[in-house]
C-alpha cells in the first residue's frame, strides 16, 4: 500500500492550491482527480480575494503571464441591471484592505493551469482515478479504496486526507456528512456564447448580474472574456422553469422576457449546449472529523449569485493547510475553533447577502441612489471576496447592519 503524508480529492483550485503549498513545506502529496483536465466547469468569475491565496500558492504570477493567451478577462468589479436601472460596484473602491481586482476565467484553462503548477512545485496528480471507499479514519492514518480507469483497484494510505472534490462531495457521501441545505431548491441553466456586444455601457471588466424584468428572484449573468466569449446562464426557482422546455429554450424564454437583457444579446451565438444544474445549494454536519476535512464546494456551497464559490475554496484551503502541517508534525489542533469556525464566519455573511438578494432587501440596496460612498466601499469589500474582515461591520453584523441600510435605502422606518 502507498503512503502518502496528505491525499488530496479532487484536482480543482482548493485541491491545486492546498497541494501547491503542502508541497512546498516538503510533504509528499497526491491529489486524485476522477476526471482528466482539461474539462469543462461552471464557475468563471473569481472575486479580488482570491489572488491573495494564489499568491500564497506560489501561481498568481503564472495565471498574469497566461491570461492573455488564454483568453481570461481583466475584473474590476461588478455591474448590475434591472430593468432601465444600472448601477456598478468598484472593487479597487473598498473598505478592506487587499488586492481589488482579478480575472473572469474559463474554468477549463484555468484549472489546469494551477493544476499543472501545481504539479510543478511537487504534487503528484493521478487523474481518471474515482475513490470508492475511506476507512480507518479513527487511526493515525487513512485508507482510500480507489478504482482507475482499467477497473483496477487498490489502496491508498495517507496521515491526512483533503476532499477538495467540489460538486462530486466525495467523503460527504462515503462518510454520511450531508444534511439538507436550508435553500430553495434553484436550477441554473447555462452555456457559453460569443455575445457580438457592441453596447458601449456593457463593460467587460464587470460581471453583469441582470434581474428578471417581472420575476425578482431570477437573475442573469453574463460574464466576459477577452477573447469575445462570455459565460450566460439564468438561475431560478426550480418551479421558474419549464419542464417541457429544453435547457436551451428555457434560458433564452427567461432572456427574452428581460427586453434589456435581450436586446444586449441579439447577436449573442452559442458556443457549446446549454447545461443545466438542479439543487447544487449543499450543506454538511461538519467540516472536519479524524484525518480529514472538507474544503470549499465538498463542505458547503450556497449559490452563484456573488461568484463566492472559489473564493470560498481558496479561503478554505489556505486555512486547512497549516494545519494539516501541525497535525501531521505531532500537533492536535483544535479543527472547530480554528477552521470551522472561522471559515463558516465568512460563508454565514455570503448567506446573508444571498438570501437578502433573493428575498429583495438587498436588491433594494443594490439599486438605491441613497447609498453613500462609505457604505458603498464597506458592500464593495465584500463583493470583492473579503466576508472574513471583522473591521468591516457588515461583516461583524450583517443581518443587523443589511437590514437598517435597506430602511434607510427606503426612507422606512
Amino acid at each position: 500500500m502507498e503512503h502518502f503524508d496528505v491525499i488530496i480529492i479532487g484536482a480543482g483550485p482548493a485541491g491545486s492550491c492546498a497541494g501547491a503549498m503542502l508541497a512546498q513545506a516538503g510533504k509528499r502529496v497526491l491529489c486524485l482527480e476522477k476526471q482528466h483536465f482539461p474539462r469543462f466547469s461552471i464557475g468563471e468569475s473569481l472575486l479580488p480575494h482570491c489572488m491573495e491565496f494564489l499568491t500564497a500558492a506560489g501561481m498568481a504570477a503564472t495565471l498574469q503571464h497566461h491570461a492573455e493567451s488564454l483568453g481570461f478577462q481583466f475584473k474590476n468589479g461588478a455591474a448590475f441591471l434591472k430593468n432601465d436601472i444600472r448601477t456598478a460596484f468598484d472593487f479597487t473602491d473598498k473598505f478592506s484592505p487587499g488586492p481589488g481586482t482579478t480575472f473572469q476565467v474559463k474554468r477549463a484553462a484555468f484549472d489546469k493551469l494551477l493544476a499543472d503548477a501545481a504539479a510543478e512545485q511537487g504534487l503528484q496528480i493521478r487523474y481518471g482515478v474515482t475513490v470508492q471507499q475511506c476507512d480507518h479514519l479513527q487511526a493515525r492514518q487513512a485508507v482510500l479504496t480507489v478504482s482507475d480507469e482499467t477497473n483496477s483497484q487498490y489502496q491508498l494510505s495517507a496521515g491526512f486526507i483533503l476532499d477538495a472534490s467540489g460538486f462530486g462531495r466525495v467523503l460527504p457521501r462515503l462518510l454520511d456528512l450531508e444534511v439538507p441545505s436550508d435553500f430553495p431548491v434553484r436550477q441554473a441553466c447555462f452555456c457559453h456564447i460569443r455575445d457580438n456586444i457592441s453596447d458601449e455601457r456593457f463593460d467587460r471588466n464587470k460581471i453583469l448580474i441582470t434581474v428578471h424584468s417581472s420575476l425578482p428572484d431570477v437573475w442573469f449573468w453574463l460574464i466576459p472574456f477577452s477573447d469575445g466569449t462570455a459565460s450566460l446562464g439564468v438561475v431560478g426557482k426550480q418551479q421558474r422553469f419549464d419542464s417541457a422546455l429544453s435547457a436551451t429554450d428555457n434560458l433564452w424564454q427567461h432572456i427574452h422576457q428581460t427586453p434589456e437583457l435581450a436586446e444586449l444579446l441579439a447577436q449573442a451565438t452559442p458556443v457549446n449546449e446549454v447545461q443545466t444544474l438542479t439543487g447544487y445549494s449543499a450543506n454538511v454536519r461538519t467540516l472536519h472529523g479524524n484525518n480529514f476535512a472538507l474544503l470549499g464546494n465538498a463542505g458547503e456551497f450556497l449559490d452563484p449569485v456573488f461568484s463566492s464559490g472559489v473564493t470560498i475554496a481558496l479561503r478554505s484551503a489556505a486555512m486547512a493547510v497549516p494545519l494539516v502541517l501541525r497535525q501531521l508534525n505531532g500537533d492536535m489542533p483544535d479543527w472547530e475553533t480554528q477552521y470551522s469556525k472561522p471559515l463558516r464566519k465568512g460563508i454565514d455573511t455570503f448567506r446573508t447577502f444571498v438570501t437578502a438578494w433573493y428575498d429583495g432587501r438587498f436588491q433594494d440596496v443594490i439599486f438605491s441612489e441613497k447609498r453613500q460612498a462609505k457604505v458603498t466601499a464597506m458592500i464593495s469589500a465584500i463583493l470583492a471576496g473579503y466576508a472574513w474582515d471583522p473591521a468591516n461591520p457588515y461583516v461583524a453584523e450583517p443581518e443587523r447592519r443589511l437590514n437598517v441600510l435597506r430602511a434607510l435605502c427606503l426612507d422606512v422606518d
